[in-house]
């Protein structure tokens, strides 16, 4: 067995009709090192599906009932940020295609090889620990401003505008040793180690407050 790149709490959802591809899916998957839950309908997913779910989802575009194509739209209200890969049949691209225009990672067209799906499940699974990491940056950033004086939060406005010490004590009406104090406590607050990582973070949380 082949050791998966998969962090230990990341599953990949197969969300398919088909009994016998979910059943080769989960085997190929498993094989390779992989956590896999299946459900034979996009309800039954809907039914299990909780927010703090990480991974990705393996989806097909055409079942009964709820479609695959509903249901990717349905978590996307959801506001689920989990990759989303779409099985399809050859009739069905044009459906796939448009849920690749609206945010879906790739889709795969049957019959596809074994080495194919890993290859987009490995994908799918880096970029969703990537965004995750970020969000929690994101989220670690935002508590960290919170957490500033309202002077430590003007200073470091000015800091970020490129405000030299001086400059910072002119505007506040402060003196310098004051700004140097205040300047030291917001480094120290934000985690950050050096000016240019203190933008950084400060830059990287603003995208994500304006969401």
């Amino acid at each position: 067995m082949s050791v998966s790149p998969a962090e230990p709490d990341q599953i990949i959802y197969i969300i398919d009709d088909d009994e016998a591809l979910r059943d080769s899916l989960v085997w190929l998957l498993e094989s390779n090192g992989y956590k896999v839950l299946s459900h034979e309908s996009a309800e039954a997913f809907l039914e299990a599906y909780d927010e703090r779910f990480t991974g990705c989802l393996v989806l097909d575009v055409r079942m009964p009932g709820m479609s695959g194509l509903e249901l990717f739209e349905e978590l996307g209200r959801r506001l689920c940020t989990l990759p989303v890969i779409f099985i399809t049949g050859h009739g069905d691209v044009p459906m796939a295609v448009s849920a690749l225009k609206k945010g879906a990672v790739d889709f795969i067209e049957k019959p596809f090889s074994d080495r194919d799906m890993l290859g987009l499940i490995e994908q799918c699974l880096a970029t969703e620990r990537e965004n995750r990491e970020k969000r929690r940056q994101e989220a670690d950033t935002t508590r960290r401003l919170a957490a500033l004086t309202q002077r430590e939060r003007e200073v470091l406005d000015l800091i970020i505008l490129g405000k030299l010490n001086k400059q910072i004590a002119d505007v506040l009406g402060i003196s310098i040793k004051t700004v140097e104090v205040h300047r030291a406590r917001v480094m120290e607050k934000m985690g950050a180690h050096s000016l240019a990582e203190l933008v950084q973070h400060v830059l990287s949380a603003e995208p994500a407050a304006q969401r």
